[in-house]
């Protein structure tokens, strides 16, 4: 599934979107460039489930979780990640076995120690906006990307600010 976000609101609102599908649980890898808007999407994420406040990356202390009422929400970031082994002495192991929902910027640095993702979202530039491309690696990402399709569509006739391809 392809998505363009034309703007920022449009960004958050499909985050917001995502973290409704989501219902608090799954491995969600986030890839893209620095700037490609991995920390707000997460911040549309995030507010699926109530939380107001500002979100920053966790670049250097990696992980950044969140008590949202029954949810347990992590974020978690490898980009100043060394080694992947690194993860074992930060609590990665409980983390990411959690019932949670981990959404995780940098991926590629935990390759090898990290499990499978639930869904997989590629980030891009484009000329106006970003472009998010979801790959679902079991059935609950699977199921993400379906319902997201379905909302969508409604969107799109909506207010034409998130257009699926």
């Amino acid at each position: 599934m392809q998505v363009q976000l034309n703007d920022e609101v449009a960004h958050v609102a499909f985050g917001e979107a995502l973290g409704q599908a989501l219902k608090g649980h799954g491995r969600v890898y986030l890839e893209g460039d620095l700037g490609a808007g991995k920390t707000t999407l997460t911040r549309g994420i995030l507010r699926a489930y109530g939380y107001q406040g500002a979100v920053k990356s966790p670049t250097y202390t990696l992980v950044e979780p969140y008590e949202l009422g029954n949810q347990r929400i992590y974020h978690l970031d490898l980009y100043r990640l060394a080694d992947p082994e690194e993860l074992e002495f930060i609590g990665g192991r409980d983390v990411l076995a959690d019932d949670a929902l981990c959404l995780i910027e940098w991926p590629s640095r935990g390759e090898g120690w990290l499990p499978a993702p639930d869904l997989r979202i590629q980030l891009s530039v484009a000329e106006t906006g970003r472009v998010a491309l979801l790959n679902a690696g079991s059935s609950l990402g699977e199921d993400v990307i379906e319902q997201l399709a379905r909302q969508c569509v409604g969107v799109q006739q909506e207010c034409g600010v998130i257009q699926c391809i």
